[in-house]
C-alpha cells in the first residue's frame, strides 16, 4: 500500500484506517447482497440496519439523553445556518448569536435573512482571539434562541465554558464534534457537518430536543422542517447513504477507543505536542489565540515572515504533510488534529517544526 499522507487538513478529515480498509473489503458486496452499499435501495433491509445502527451509535457515543432525537440532513452545517432560523425564529421573536469568527459570522448573516438577529457578543475588536465568558453574553427580551459555535475552525479558538442563559441554546460543533463530552441539559440543539471528525462530507448530524419541535414553524419547505426529518427517521428522501455508512464505522471505532473521555484526553495530548513547539520556539512560531481558549482540534500559527511560511509549507508538502496551509481568509498555517490523526503524524510534525526552525532562523 502507498504510504499514507500525514493529513492535517481542516476538512474533509482524516478517517481511521481500519474503517477505510473495512469499507474497501466490503464495497463490492455489502452484507452478501451482491452489490455495493451505494447501489442498493435506501429502503432495503441491509441499508435499514446500517441506518438505524448508525443513528443509535451516534446517540450512544455522544451520550445523548432520551429526550433528544438524532437526524441526518444533507447539506452540511452550512444548510443548518438557514434551517435553524427558518424553523426557530418565529414571529415577534429575535435570535441571538455569539460572533466569534468566520463560521459563526456566516450563521449570523443567514439568520438576518429570515428575521431579527443580533450579536449577543462579538469578538471582532479583539480579533477573535478568544471566546466569551457567560457574563459577557447579553440576551435581549423576546429572544427565541442563542446560537453559538463551540470551535472556530479558521480562528483556532474554542469554548472553555458553556453559556449560562435562560433561553434555548443551539450549538454548531462541526469542528470539535465528538471530541469531548458536553452537558446536554444546557442545549436544545447540537449540530455539525460530519466531515470534520466523523466521516465524508455532504451531511450534517443534528441532535434536537423533542420539546423544541413543538415550537418549530410549519410554513416552510417540507424538507427544511426538523419535525419532518424526525418523524421519518431521516428517510423522508434518499439520504446521503455513503456518509452515513462510513460514519457508522467511525462511531464503532470511537467506541472501541474508550469513548469521549479517552478521545478528549488523546486530542488534548496531541494538540499540546504542537502547542509545545510554539511555546518553546521563542516566538518563532506564534499564535494570536489566548492560551485558555486554544482549540485542541485546529492549531493555528504564524512564522516570522510570509516568505518563511511559504518555505515551511513547501518543505512540509515534500515531507508528506498535507493540509497545513491556513484558511485563505487569514493566511498562516493550521494543523487540524482530528480524532483519527495518528500519534505518528503528530510526532512527525513536531519534529519537522523543530528541525525547520533550526535550519531557518529568522
Amino acid at each position: 500500500m502507498t504510504k499514507r499522507a500525514y493529513n492535517f487538513g481542516a476538512g474533509p478529515c482524516t478517517l481511521p484506517l481500519p474503517c477505510l480498509e473495512e469499507a474497501q473489503s466490503e464495497f463490492l458486496n455489502y452484507m452478501n447482497s451482491g452489490m455495493s452499499v451505494v447501489e442498493m435501495s435506501h429502503r432495503s433491509k441491509e441499508y435499514d440496519k446500517t441506518h438505524s445502527e448508525t443513528m443509535d451509535l451516534a446517540k450512544e457515543v455522544f451520550g445523548v439523553p432520551d429526550d433528544f432525537e438524532a437526524i441526518f440532513v444533507q447539506g452540511g452545517a452550512t444548510l443548518q445556518f438557514a434551517m435553524i432560523p427558518m424553523n426557530l425564529l418565529t414571529s415577534g421573536k429575535k435570535a441571538a448569536y455569539i460572533c466569534c469568527g468566520e463560521w459563526s459570522g456566516k450563521a449570523f448573516k443567514e439568520a438576518k435573512i429570515f428575521g431579527e438577529a443580533y450579536p449577543a457578543w462579538d469578538g471582532k475588536e479583539i480579533k477573535y482571539s478568544r471566546m466569551p465568558n457567560s457574563s459577557e453574553i447579553i440576551i435581549k427580551e423576546e429572544t427565541a434562541y442563542l446560537h453559538m459555535t463551540s470551535n472556530e475552525t479558521i480562528g483556532g479558538i474554542r469554548n472553555i465554558e458553556w453559556p449560562e442563559v435562560n433561553i434555548p441554546v443551539v450549538a454548531d460543533m462541526s469542528s470539535d464534534f465528538m471530541s469531548r463530552p458536553i452537558p446536554w441539559e444546557k442545549f436544545d440543539m447540537v449540530y455539525g457537518g460530519v466531515q470534520k471528525n466523523l466521516g465524508p462530507s455532504g451531511m450534517a448530524l443534528c441532535f434536537v430536543r423533542k420539546s423544541m419541535l413543538d415550537n418549530c414553524r410549519k410554513d416552510i419547505a417540507t424538507y427544511l422542517r426538523y419535525d419532518i426529518h424526525v418523524n421519518n427517521k431521516s428517510l423522508y428522501n434518499t439520504p446521503p447513504v455513503f456518509s452515513i455508512y462510513i460514519m457508522g464505522k467511525v462511531l464503532k471505532w470511537m467506541k472501541a477507543q474508550g469513548g469521549l473521555k479517552d478521545i478528549e484526553a488523546n486530542a488534548t495530548r496531541k494538540a499540546n505536542l504542537i502547542y509545545g513547539v510554539l511555546d518553546n520556539s521563542g516566538g518563532y512560531y506564534r499564535s494570536h489565540v489566548e492560551k485558555p481558549w486554544r482549540s485542541i482540534m485546529n492549531v493555528v500559527f504564524r512564522l516570522p515572515t510570509e516568505a518563511l511560511e511559504e518555505k515551511f509549507l513547501k518543505e512540509a508538502k515534500t515531507a508528506n504533510f498535507v493540509g497545513l496551509k491556513g484558511h485563505k481568509s487569514v493566511g498562516g498555517c493550521r494543523a487540524s488534529c482530528y480524532n483519527a490523526v495518528t500519534d505518528e503524524a503528530v510526532y512527525s510534525l513536531r519534529d519537522f517544526m523543530e528541525k525547520f526552525q533550526k535550519e531557518n532562523p529568522a
